[in-house]
């Protein structure tokens, strides 16, 4: 990206406005160029068809246009497909494409690495380079739609922030993404199919009511008690279970959005039921409209593993015979390290 140019999506409409203006452009030339930027998806300068050379060489005279580029694509057995994207300055992210019948989730990530180390994740052991600016999470969102489009003929019908990094240490720009997501000149999704998953950052969950969001939140739990959740997660130890179910209290009080509590199972650590026992005293602290368990996917270097089927099977039936909405989520794209907490640039 060539310096001391601005990044042309980082103004706003009425920058634009003001831009056109001094250049003497017709009016309708703002709206014409922002549906580029945003509805449209354009990846530089040269993608406004409709727009004559001269301006668009006045454009790219003036501002950068910083896009992501996809590196590779791997395409699972299963259907999902898991993108590597090139940032304008040569760091990876992924992405993943999850299709089923009722819906194509896009798995976004918010930060280049992840500075957590959660024991059993693969991005946890990538240092963190930089967060990723609210344009480059829209430009992942917006190139797995195309993708979706292309591959099943529907668009994306929600996203999650379950990718690299926490989204929750990147606030404004996350949020910033998401407006553009859900306006009506962007690619006008519905807040209520947006979840933002957070390994447990109680500051920001309180930030997050009292900015009055719209999506919806998961807290990846994965351990029922302070001690074994610190073993695998060290943000526990600053942010302990307690804290957390405060902060997602005051989160719902002021949203009434939904909770989601994430749980992996992992054999011998918190598979047993005095663990569920455990969890079903937190579900019944938090207004949680679901507990996600999760299978494990294994990753290079860690001997966690997962439990065997019924072993599993006991775990969730002692929870929904304590009356607790619970679901077993199957992981899509293991074939390809699509899954979660395997994404690590591979």
């Amino acid at each position: 990206m060539t310096e001391n140019k601005q990044n042309i999506r980082h103004l706003g409409l009425e920058e634009l406005v003001t831009y056109f203006a001094s250049l003497g452009e017709k009016k309708f030339r703002t709206k014409q160029v922002y549906e580029w930027i945003w509805k449209k998806n354009a990846q530089g300068f040269e993608d406004m068809t409709d727009v004559s050379k001269e301006l668009r060489t006045k454009m790219a005279d003036k501002f950068s246009f910083p896009s992501l580029k996809v590196n590779a694509t791997q395409f699972s057995s299963d259907g999902t497909i898991k993108s590597r994207f090139q940032t304008f300055d040569g760091h990876m992210i992924e992405g993943v494409l999850i299709p089923t019948e009722r819906r194509n989730t896009a798995c976004v990530s918010s930060q280049i690495g992840c500075s957590l180390t959660c024991k059993f994740c693969a991005t946890g052991k990538m240092e963190r380079k930089r967060n990723l600016d609210f344009d480059e999470i829209y430009n992942q969102v917006a190139l797995i739609n195309e993708q979706s489009e292309k591959s099943f003929n529907k668009k994306l019908s929600n996203v999650v922030f379950m990718g690299m990094g926490e989204p929750l240490l990147n606030y404004k720009n996350v949020l910033k993404s998401i407006d553009r997501l859900i306006a009506n000149d962007g690619l006008n999704m519905s807040p209520k199919r947006i979840t933002v998953s957070t390994a447990g950052v109680s500051k920001m969950i309180k930030q997050l009511g009292d900015d009055k969001v719209r999506f919806n939140l998961a807290l990846s739990l994965h351990a029922a008690d302070d001690k074994k959740r610190d073993s695998i997660m060290p943000i526990n130890e600053s942010n302990t279970i307690a804290e957390l179910i405060k902060s997602l209290n005051y989160f719902y009080d002021k949203t009434k959005n939904d909770i989601t509590l994430e749980y992996i199972l992992f054999k011998d650590l918190n598979d047993s039921l005095e663990d569920a026992e455990h969890l079903v005293k937190i579900y019944r602290q938090i207004p949680t409209h679901l507990v996600n368990v999760i299978e494990y996917n294994p990753i290079e270097g860690v001997s966690f593993t997962k439990p065997d089927e019924d072993k599993t099977n006991t775990f969730t039936d002692y929870l929904a015979h304590h009356r607790v909405n619970v679901r077993v989520r199957r992981s899509r794209g293991k074939d390809i390290d699509a899954a979660c907490g395997q994404l690590a640039n591979k």
